[in-house]
């Protein structure tokens, strides 16, 4: 590869980029402009937009990196990212959050819930919510871009950890939402013509389709023989699920299935693109572009993951000599981060490695602009405009709070362990479901939502979701320490499966039985609020 044509590529890609943010930062006039795009976003900017903030590096690197090292049965969250993250989300969730926002006039998620419930506590907490958890997200988004800066270019990581965020920091911080819509538009179609091409070379790497599937299935006795320990858990090759009721099983459909495929119903950042189109007709024209736009990226990730197993094992000696080489997690050095990258890197031919190049840098900054723009207004629209004598309009502090959290995010991306990635992704969505989903759920639908039943179920999905994670989840709580600490034990509960269930599979009915069991009890909002939530909803 030579860096040079790399670099000047990026560079060139980079003043693009630069050009939409200034353009976005022209069109800016006030908060509205800054926060909500205008409410004019057109509805293939709105899906790119959307498809490009969900789908990031976390996607394509971390879970792609899972896909190598446990296999195809993680094509099944293509499925729920589909189905769930797109046609659920835009028929059930978007067409209504769309028309209480505007009736309620709120620019954001914690505006939107707060205005819902006529509870200024609510918007705050809210704020402080995601004020708290998002850049956890932020910052395994940014360690997937500078791991792929650092594999594929030979740059020391900090550097490519602290020049990525100054990047997304310039139009991000000046541009607002619709610098950042803009931009995501432009890489969310680099995303799909990158993984495309990288799907379509990795089949004509290993001989074409039918033959590269019938390596991977063929080399299922490998895990027993080179990953025993993999086995244990429940890898039976990488053309199959795990073994029903098995470790990897528990963490596949619990934590990254369930986990991540319904935690995207309630992600802020994505919520708040529902609110960016001027009606319901514009979101009906995304459901598709949304769903194409999973489809080819997430899929080809995956799919590719699986398949380096093919490439890292035969590389070099060919196929038809049948000598083992290495598995794609042994090549990896025991990092699935570092697969993909290393795929790309050792597998393709120069043109398609810069294709690449830009596809990861588009996934990574794309939701990476989404997630610095909800953190900034959750500090500057919903926490600081709520101080007494503040003006209306605080962008000027939104964009210092988007400055803040890229900050806190570098400092996460330096001192976080190694293979974070897929994992931080799957407990920041996991946390978002319990704590935000049966609230969001009742807001849009049921008039019999009280406050307190709101409040408590937050506080429930929360509280649940922590708990779980210092105190049951293994790998989470053997980490954290402080069940060892307090009761000499990594798990309070050792029984098999209970170690190993994500904590989104108890926080989540928790939390949504009691919603409905506080607001059984408890004051119902003014008749006349509910009707001027549910007008809009019913013209």
């Amino acid at each position: 590869m030579n860096t040079l044509i790399l670099g000047a590529l990026i560079a060139v890609y980079m003043l693009f980029i630069g050009y939409l943010g200034y353009r976005g930062f022209r069109r800016t006039k006030n908060s509205g402009d800054y926060l909500l795009a205008g409410r004019s976003a057109h509805p293939f900017v709105m899906a790119m937009s959307y498809g490009a903030a969900f789908i990031s590096t976390s996607a394509l690197v971390g879970f792609g990196g899972i896909a190598g090292q446990f296999g195809m049965g993680l094509m099944w969250l293509v499925f729920m990212n589909i189905a769930i993250g797109i046609v659920v989300a835009f028929i059930f969730f978007g067409r209504r959050t769309r028309c209480m926002g505007l009736a309620l006039d709120a620019h954001t998620f914690p505006e939107f819930m707060g205005n819902r419930f006529d509870s200024r506590g609510l918007k705050v907490f809210l704020a402080l919510v995601i004020f708290l958890f998002m850049p956890l997200y932020s910052s395994v988004v940014l360690i997937g871009g500078a791991r792929f800066l650092e594999e594929v270019m030979q740059i020391d990581y900090g550097w490519a950890l602290g020049v990525f965020a100054a990047v997304v920091a310039v139009y991000v911080v000046f541009g607002g939402l619709k610098g950042v819509m803009y931009v995501d538009a432009m890489m969310g179609t680099i995303m799909i013509v990158g993984m495309v091409s990288l799907l379509v070379m990795c089949y004509w790497k290993l001989g074409g389709v039918v033959s590269a599937h019938q390596a991977l299935t063929d080399m299922a006795p490998l895990v027993a023989e080179r990953l025993p320990q993999e086995a244990q858990l429940g890898h039976v090759g990488w053309t199959a699920m795990p073994r029903f009721n098995s470790i990897w099983w528990w963490t596949l459909v619990s934590s990254l299935m369930l986990g991540v495929g319904i935690g995207a119903l309630a992600q802020p950042q994505l919520a708040v693109r529902f609110m960016t189109v001027q009606s319901s007709r514009e979101l009906n024209r995304a459901v598709l572009i949304g769903s194409v736009f999973i489809l080819l990226t997430v899929g080809s990730a995956y799919m590719v993951g699986a398949l380096s197993n093919v490439f890292f094992y035969y590389t070099d000696r060919g196929i038809a000599e049948g000598i083992g080489g290495k598995l794609a997690i042994e090549a990896a050095g025991g990092n699935p981060d570092l697969i993909i990258p290393l795929f790309i890197r050792e597998a393709l031919p120069p043109v398609i490695l810069y294709i690449f190049s830009l596809t990861l840098l588009s996934a990574a900054m794309s939701t990476l602009s989404s997630l610095f723009h909800v953190t900034g207004s959750a500090i500057g629209h919903d926490l600081f405009r709520n101080l007494a004598g503040v003006r209306r309009d605080s962008t000027l502090i939104t964009r210092l709070g988007v400055v803040f959290g890229i900050v806190v995010s570098v400092i996460l991306g330096v001192v976080l362990p190694p293979g974070i990635i897929a994992r931080g992704t799957a407990i920041f969505f996991g946390v978002c479901a319990a704590a935000f989903l049966p609230a969001y759920w009742a807001a849009l639908y049921w008039r019999g939502a009280t406050r307190a039943g709101v409040w408590a179920s937050m506080a429930t999905g929360v509280g649940a979701s922590l708990f779980g994670l210092f105190f049951l989840h293994r790998k989470e709580s053997a980490a954290l320490g402080v069940c060892e600490l307090l009761f000499g034990r990594t798990e309070l509960i050792s029984s098999f499966p209970w170690p190993y269930v994500d904590t989104f599979v108890y926080s989540l009915p928790l939390s949504l039985a009691v919603l409905f069991v506080v607001s059984c009890f408890t004051r119902p909002l003014p008749k006349e609020h509910l009707k001027r939530c549910f007008k809009s909803v019913q013209s």
